[in-house]
């Protein structure tokens, strides 16, 4: 397996992705974690294009990037932003091996931009929210009250899978009902929990991460989270931890980020203005937050054509 932050080298790519992977890190700075995400991008790409039998980066063509999101999308189920990402990454990719004369034509240049890729929102009703952050009981593990807590909070506060495990217990404010997130880019936002959600992790906190992490604090990292060894949680586990519950409670394509959608979502309905929901999901644009209007003018549209006479005229 290939180190963080390192794609897989593969015969007749290699130049190109260890100049590319050496330019973002050193000449664009960019974070670390980024540098994974680019890295296991191309990863998937390079594997894809190997199993139809494309093992040159000079022999890419336009209709290999085509089949290659065709794959993401059908094969994979990736969720719409995510192959956003992928298609971004791949555009980046092989705009910088054409600049650096690794190629000599841009297979990706015709590729469709990520703005046309853009969805509305999966999300979730009020009924399903709580079925789904009532699916762990004592009956689905040791850790019930852990994973209660996460998936109430997720709701609660719009976080991401990441954030979620990275909020150490100095982040949270029981008698404020509020947390400090550290966001992307390490950007800092402070977010109110509801009253569920805060006795969800006081009920975690006095009853559970004690016995788990037994004072093992440097063990723990002082994360509010913790594995069943009492080690940090990664993004991975929360993943696996949405999935699991929303089977239980017999719903479909729920994963972390439908909750922060949903958030979002059910404060617009309510009324909150868009830029406070921008500043609680901790996006830099305002324009990234507009999607979750979509969502509510579909809503709208389906209220017109069940009440008016004459929508369908």
């Amino acid at each position: 397996m290939a180190p963080k932050g390192i794609a897989t080298e593969t015969p007749g790519f290699n130049a190109g992705l260890r100049r590319f992977l050496m330019y973002i890190r050193v000449e664009c700075g960019l974070a670390a974690s980024t540098i994974e995400t680019y890295s296991r991008d191309i990863d998937d790409l390079v594997g894809d294009l190997l199993t139809r039998g494309v093992t040159q980066a000079c022999d890419v063509q336009p209709a290999h990037l085509v089949e290659h999101v065709r794959f993401l999308s059908r094969k994979r189920e990736l969720d719409p932003s995510t192959i956003v990402r992928h298609i971004s990454t791949v555009r980046v990719f092989f705009k910088f091996l054409h600049a650096s004369r690794l190629i000599e034509e841009n297979p990706a240049r015709l590729l469709e931009r990520p703005s046309k890729w853009r969805k509305v929102p999966n999300v979730l009703s009020p009924a399903q929210m709580r079925k789904l952050v009532t699916a762990p009981t004592a009956d689905h593990g040791d850790l019930h009250l852990r994973d209660r807590a996460i998936l109430e909070l997720m709701y609660a506060a719009g976080l991401r899978a990441s954030e979620v495990g990275s909020v150490r217990l100095n982040q949270w404010f029981p008698t404020l009902a509020s947390m400090t997130v550290i966001g992307k880019g390490n950007k800092q936002r402070i977010v109110p929990v509801g009253m569920e959600a805060a006795n969800a992790i006081t009920r975690w906190l006095e009853k559970q991460r004690a016995d788990i992490v037994q004072g093992n604090e440097a063990q723990a990292d002082h994360r509010l989270f913790v594995s069943t060894r009492g080690k940090p949680l990664e993004r991975v586990a929360v993943w696996m931890l949405v999935k699991k519950y929303a089977i239980i409670a017999g719903l479909h394509g729920v994963h972390p980020h439908v909750l922060r959608h949903s958030f979002a979502t059910d404060l617009l309905r309510g009324g909150c203005d868009l830029r406070t929901v921008q500043e609680f999901l901790g996006h830099a644009s305002v324009v990234t937050t507009q999607i979750y209007t979509h969502v509510d003018k579909s809503r709208m549209r389906e209220v017109v054509k069940k009440f008016h006479p004459r929508f369908d005229d």
